[in-house]
């Protein structure tokens, strides 16, 4: 009987769409998350009869008997929507408005990308990440620095005791993305490039196509919780139709068996 197979693979196929809703609710509050959806695609079809064969004489088939086997997931796709900026008025914390990616440092060598801007200097003044990953282009804030400004298209600026004239530090760069949903996640809110993303283009924020900075703020989380929360609900649905599926051809198999 088909219909346990079909009903199998709709069960799995929602299991894996609770698991995206789950982590997308997780990560209410995480720092610039994007959102993810679940996409599926139907399997392949038995063609018992396919249409447009002939039937007889002039006559064809009009629409055939095509027997449909499940449904897989085809994908999980990132939605990059711009999150909401949040305010911190911490002056090395820094919200992305607009497209682009920071760069980091990972202790192999290898180039992160994250829109997470919630930096920190390290014991030697650099500009670093929570994890202490240095973002690209390499900053270091002088330790006499009284304060530090970082302007929309990203060049940071210092005030030292004893000079009135801020002395300009570096320039921070923004990359981009083709396809950023092609970029794979890490975890701790960073990305790495792959064939599917293609490679980066570092310009200024600011630049024609790239976000600016905006300092003292956050962007947050994408996920809308009451939208999560109805998906949740009509995922929830759906497994329990599936089931009930099973659960009907089960007791047709048994009638089955118990026909003498």
């Amino acid at each position: 009987m088909r219909s346990l197979n079909i009903a199998s693979t709709g069960m799995r196929a929602q299991q894996t769409n609770v698991d995206v809703i789950s982590n997308n609710i997780a990560n209410m509050n995480t720092t610039a998350f994007k959102r993810q959806r679940a996409e599926f695609q139907d399997l392949l079809y038995q063609q018992v009869s396919r249409p447009g064969t002939a039937s007889g004489g002039d006559s064809m088939v009009p629409s055939g008997i095509q027997i449909g086997s499940g449904v897989r997931t085809g994908g999980v796709y990132r939605i990059i929507e711009q999150g909401s900026m949040m305010q911190t008025d911490n002056p090395l914390d820094l919200g992305i408005q607009g497209r682009g990616y920071f760069q980091v440092t990972l202790p192999s060598g290898d180039t992160a990308y994250t829109r997470d801007g919630s930096f920190q200097v390290s014991d030697q003044g650099e500009l670093v990440t929570q994890d202490g990953y240095p973002v690209q282009p390499g900053i270091t804030i002088p330790q006499e620095a009284l304060a530090v400004t970082v302007s929309k298209t990203g060049e940071v600026q210092v005030t030292v005791a004893g000079d009135p004239q801020p002395q300009t530090v570096g320039q921070l760069e923004l990359a981009t993305f083709m396809n950023e949903s092609g970029l794979e996640a890490q975890g701790g809110n960073l990305f790495l490039e792959t064939a599917a993303s293609g490679q980066p283009t570092v310009t200024a924020p600011g630049d024609p196509g790239v976000g600016i900075l905006n300092q003292g703020f956050l962007e947050s989380s994408n996920v809308n919780p009451v939208a999560e929360i109805t998906a949740l609900i009509s995922a929830q649905r759906a497994y329990e139709m599936n089931s009930r599926v099973v659960k009907t051809a089960d007791e047709m198999l048994a009638t089955t068996s118990q026909m003498r």
